[in-house]
């Protein structure tokens, strides 16, 4: 990711939608945004392709973007504020620290869209779907909760079904070629270059039930 220039003004002009301390809003967010129906997390939103359509399409919904990158992050951010979105926040935050920004069950779906694969094995504890963080997922989400998650990457995609089911979600939906038929659902800046270039997507929601993996 290239530096953005200008990073620290555009960022400025964008406030409205940056949470610059969201563990004040921890067990609060919908009460303090009671418009809402319901939360919605993005893990890594990037430039926020997806975010912002997901978030025009679905107005009674909050959306909370976790992004650490603030040079992709500030793209996001325009994104959102050009189209006047009101339903977005966006978190200069790490995944790794759920639990300090969202209480137990306040979640009611979480994207996973196209995380790094860390590919080495001594780096899988690092995968967004690793154990550790299916943990921190259970613990946020609603019973009946889901995690909608997009990779490109074969081998991280077989890996991940196998360590959700061990983890005791149900897993729905799941499919090697999510494109094949069409274009199904809200692409990333990622997945529609990769779609362009004949890349197959894959694809699964995994379901929060009584026993999933927690605590």
């Amino acid at each position: 990711m290239r530096k953005k220039p200008n990073l620290i003004p555009r960022m400025e002009q964008c406030a409205a939608v940056l949470e610059s301390a969201p563990e004040e809003r921890r067990g609060r967010w919908l009460s303090d945004f009671p418009a809402f129906s319901q939360l919605h997390l993005e893990l890594g939103c990037g430039k926020g392709r997806f975010t912002a359509e997901m978030a025009a399409q679905h107005p009674d919904i909050l959306f909370a973007a976790v992004e650490k990158v603030p040079d992709a992050m500030v793209v996001a951010m325009e994104r959102v504020c050009a189209r006047e979105l009101g339903n977005v926040r966006f978190l200069d935050r790490d995944a790794a620290n759920l639990l300090e920004m969202f209480a137990p069950g306040e979640v009611s779906r979480i994207y996973i869209n196209f995380p790094d694969p860390w590919p080495k094995k001594k780096q899988f504890k690092r995968r967004l779907t690793a154990p550790s963080f299916q943990k921190l997922y259970a613990e946020v989400l609603v019973p009946g909760g889901e995690i909608w998650f997009k990779t490109d990457n074969l081998p991280l995609f077989e890996w991940s079904v196998e360590e959700l089911r061990a983890g005791g979600w149900e897993l729905r939906e799941v499919t090697n070629d999510l494109h094949g038929q069409g274009i199904s659902g809200v692409m990333t800046d990622y997945e529609a270059k990769f779609h362009a270039q004949g890349v197959k997507i894959n694809r699964l929601v995994a379901v929060k039930r009584e026993g999933t993996l927690c605590g």
